[in-house]
């Protein structure tokens, strides 16, 4: 569901835009990027020839795109059509215009970049390290952060090889584990911390992400001893996994006398940094 409406600035000039909670991405209204692309005074005469132009040439972009109201200039809520981030992507690339130009060629780049580190995996990961830092998190926050990456690849390959295929599967058996051990869905956990796009990862604290990665660890070793088969008995032991790792949560809440669930955020990259503890009993 659609539930705000926010405006984004694009060259610094308005581009309205919806964000939509289902699919977790904003929708652009086309005809504000065309205006500010092309520079026409006629937007929405270049987005009909546009759009008919490449319905010709079979492009789905403009079957994917959806109308949605949105306020217009005189005030009142009117229908336009609008795209998701990758849907406008793809179709900035067929508008000839200069100001399309830094685009394209960043857009290739990132082509490139993807394709290098397929080659080589340890570049993705030296780029996001980098990434990091630029950002201001610590270095044993990094650090921490690279860990659950593996323990998140280990968990995936043994659904993988238990059967589970279907991605909207993995995405239910992420959210098992993490409202077991957090009492939140991911799609909750964000709510609560007041992100949209965001990664939920990159906004957890040292022991959030601990906690994620003893619930995701503990999912795997439990089914390679259990050798579960298919989407439902996984389901089942990410629930156990999950608990797993709340039911270590809630002691040690107790025992501290405070909660380990925080709004912090990479706001404030620093803030996520909650203390010297960076492993539990020995779990790295």
């Amino acid at each position: 569901m659609v539930e705000e409406i926010t405006i984004k600035l694009f060259q610094e000039q308005g581009i309205r835009a919806k964000w939509d909670s289902e699919i977790e991405d904003y929708y652009y209204s086309i005809i504000d990027v065309i205006g500010i692309l092309t520079e026409s005074k006629n937007p929405n005469a270049y987005w009909r020839k546009l759009k008919q132009r490449l319905n010709e040439e079979g492009n789905e972009t403009v079957t994917n795109c959806h109308t949605l109201k949105m306020p217009a200039k005189d005030g009142k809520m009117r229908k336009t059509d609008v795209a998701n981030t990758t849907e406008l992507l793809r179709l900035i690339q067929s508008i000839p215009s200069p100001k399309v130009e830094p685009l394209k060629l960043w857009l290739a780049e990132c082509g490139n970049e993807r394709i290098n580190e397929i080659a080589d995996p340890e570049i993705a990961i030296n780029r996001a390290i980098e990434t990091y830092r630029k950002k201001g998190y610590s270095e044993e926050w990094i650090t921490q952060r690279m860990r659950t990456i593996e323990t998140r690849k280990d968990l995936t390959a043994e659904w993988h090889r238990s059967g589970v295929k279907n991605p909207t599967e993995y995405v239910i058996l992420t959210d098992e584990i993490s409202e077991a051990w957090s009492g939140m869905t991911t799609r909750q956990y964000k709510d609560f911390k007041g992100l949209k796009k965001e990664s939920l990862r990159d906004n957890m604290t040292n022991m959030e992400l601990i906690l994620n990665m003893l619930a995701e660890g503990t999912t795997t070793e439990i089914s390679k001893t259990e050798n579960p088969q298919g989407f439902e008995e996984s389901k089942s032991i990410a629930h156990e996994g999950g608990e797993f790792a709340g039911d270590y949560r809630k002691k040690l809440e107790n025992r501290i006398g405070r909660k380990l669930i925080s709004k912090n955020t990479s706001e404030n990259p620093k803030s996520l940094d909650d203390g010297p503890q960076k492993s539990l009993n020995g779990f790295k």
